[in-house]
């Protein structure tokens, strides 16, 4: 009988997973709330449903009785995935408990502490009084988040001599708040340096770091990604203490058999946890520029692990790969499209544009507001990001 495999997700981001799950033999059975959800045409059955609707996915999980019930690049989905696999009373890759750790930020930064992991100072917010106590505290130097979002939305820096007026401040927190699926806001301590992520799988609760990745960020007040490469620039000793550190919090978390992908700011006390994720990195990190820099498919290895297959971490390749997003500003596109010369280009992977003319745009205060990506490759992370930033420059955006 084939076996069935329930992938909560059907965006472009989960794709590979969905083609590697069909390469497998599985009958894919997708969940998505968004009926035209690219990855649906890949779909053995289609299910529009939230995926973060675990009463509902656990229903239709009864009825299709799956194999197993994953997820790849989301965070919300890891706990939708944990809830179902533990009522059908499959081997958890992380219990419901400890998911709610790897994805609400506010669980995550207890339970980091209580294991004495290096993180930023914090407050836990519910309502606008307790915000501006907060903030008082850190002395008006701190960045505001939802506790249960991602994609920098939400995220608001406050970082003044003076603190802002009442009315600016509740602004932010409702910008914030609004962003909260729970209503739960974070207000942290203001960490400066920089930043990277590690790519890394956890087998039988141990975890092998795969590489770790510069990113590169908007000016504040907003922190939204727009660029990445790998592998990352940083000393061999401060790559040494990330390595460590990122190990020691996957423990904490209590990961036993997943991908997972960890935030770390490189501060003048040390590095410390932004936060982490049980699960691949978005942005194309782990689908595009992991197998280009360092020849592993975490995507693929990522479902025989689910799977319960073999994993293969052995790096085949030395070379340096790199990701910049296209960012636009307010308006009306009249015009956006891609000079063909910039395919001639040595180093070019990939170039996509998401948007359209005439769709309403934003300047950049969250990964929504992209406009499109240019994935580059070269012998050293250095060339392969001068390759993307020269790409820009056949990028042509016109506005109404």
């Amino acid at each position: 009988m084939q076996k069935k495999i329930m992938i909560l997700g059907a965006s472009a981001l989960q794709v590979p997973a969905i083609k590697k799950a069909k390469e497998l033999g599985y009958q894919v059975i997708l969940v998505d709330y968004d009926a035209n959800a690219v990855g649906f045409s890949l779909a053995d059955i289609k299910l529009v449903v939230s995926t973060l609707d675990q009463e509902e996915v656990y229903r239709q999980a009864l009825i299709y009785q799956p194999d197993v019930v994953i997820t790849s690049t989301s965070d919300g989905p890891v706990r939708t995935a944990a809830y179902v696999n533990e009522k059908l009373g499959k081997q958890p890759d992380l219990s419901y408990k400890d998911s709610l750790c790897a994805t609400i930020k506010s669980c995550m930064r207890d339970r980091l502490r209580e294991n004495h992991l290096p993180i930023p100072k914090y407050y836990t917010v519910s309502n606008f009084d307790e915000f501006l106590s907060a903030v008082k505290n850190l002395k008006g130097c701190c960045i505001i988040k939802p506790a249960d979002n991602a994609g920098s939305r939400g995220v608001v820096l406050i970082n003044g001599s003076a603190l802002p007026s009442n009315d600016q401040l509740l602004k932010t927190y409702e910008y914030s708040k609004e962003n909260s699926r729970g209503g739960i806001v974070m207000v942290e301590e203001y960490m400066t340096g920089p930043e990277v992520s590690v790519e890394a799988m956890t087998i039988n609760g141990e975890t092998t770091i795969v590489t770790i990745t510069d990113k590169f960020i908007t000016p504040p007040p907003y922190f939204v990604e727009i660029a990445h490469s790998e592998p990352s620039m940083l000393d061999e000793k401060t790559k040494d203490k990330i390595c460590q550190i990122t190990k020691k919090a996957l423990k904490a978390i209590g990961l036993i058999n997943a991908p997972s992908h960890t935030e770390i700011k490189v501060t003048t006390e040390g590095p410390k946890i932004v936060e982490l994720a049980a699960r691949l990195g978005g942005d194309f990190i782990t689908s595009k520029l992991v197998p280009l820099s360092t020849g592993v498919d975490m995507v693929g290895n990522s479902v025989l692990l689910a799977t319960g297959s073999t994993v293969n971490l052995t790096k085949t390749r030395q070379n340096g790969s790199a990701i910049h997003f296209i960012q636009g500003k307010e308006g009306v596109l009249k015009n956006i499209s891609v000079d063909e010369a910039v395919y001639s280009l040595e180093g070019i992977e990939e170039v996509i544009l998401y948007k359209k003319t005439g769709d309403v745009v934003h300047s950049t205060r969250s990964s929504n507001d992209r406009l499109g990506h240019i994935i580059t490759t070269g012998k050293t992370p250095d060339e392969a990001l001068a390759c993307g930033k020269k790409a820009l420059s056949y990028v042509h955006i016109s506005y109404e």
